[in-house]
């Protein structure tokens, strides 16, 4: 299936075709975004806006990260706590209580008439600050499990390993080979 991939952030393309193996059609077409904790929710919304403007399948990718002691907040949120307080103020915020946490990707194949949805989980914890001058958003605050390093603090190769966003596209790529 062709699709065209809809994003405005050249980080998350360039991590996509990274992890397919392959170049993607993209478009950084600026879709308002419905305020959702809920990643699924975010990105069914973002695929039938997207493909009411471009008329032609399209993928679209939303990622959140839930913080346990925050019961889940940002979750989708992320971006806009980004931006109102600052990864310092996060990993303050979150203090000594449980620093457990989930990042997960939600990938929206999206037709015209069928949604289909992929997802993708890494369990961890927030860090005691940002560390890391690799990856991109959260990456500096987010330890996976099993390991003492940030997704910042990461090769690509080793990022891939353990992140989120490559379990999703691998479903995805599961699910394109049987098309």
């Amino acid at each position: 299936m062709e699709f065209i991939f809809v994003t405005s952030n050249p980080n998350k393309l360039k991590e996509a075709q990274r992890i397919l193996k392959r170049k993607l059609r993209h478009s950084d077409l600026d879709l308002q975004e419905v305020q959702s904790m809920s990643c699924k929710e975010v990105a069914l919304d973002k695929a039938k806006a997207a493909y009411s403007r471009l008329h032609q399948p399209v993928l679209i990718e939303d990622t959140g990260l839930y913080i346990n002691c925050l019961n889940g907040f940002p979750g989708a949120l992320v971006k806009w706590a980004e931006i109102y307080l600052g990864y310092h103020e996060i990993c303050r915020l979150v203090g000594r209580k449980n620093r457990g946490a989930h990042a997960e990707t939600v990938l929206c194949l999206y037709d015209g008439k069928k949604a289909r949805l992929f997802s993708g989980r890494a369990d961890g914890c927030i860090a005691n600050k940002p560390v890391g001058k690799f990856g991109f958003g959260f990456d500096v605050i987010f330890l996976p499990s099993g390991s003492n390093l940030t997704l910042a603090q990461m090769s690509p190769a080793q990022k891939d390993r353990l992140s989120h966003r490559t379990k999703a596209f691998q479903a995805l790529a599961k699910r394109l080979k049987k098309s």
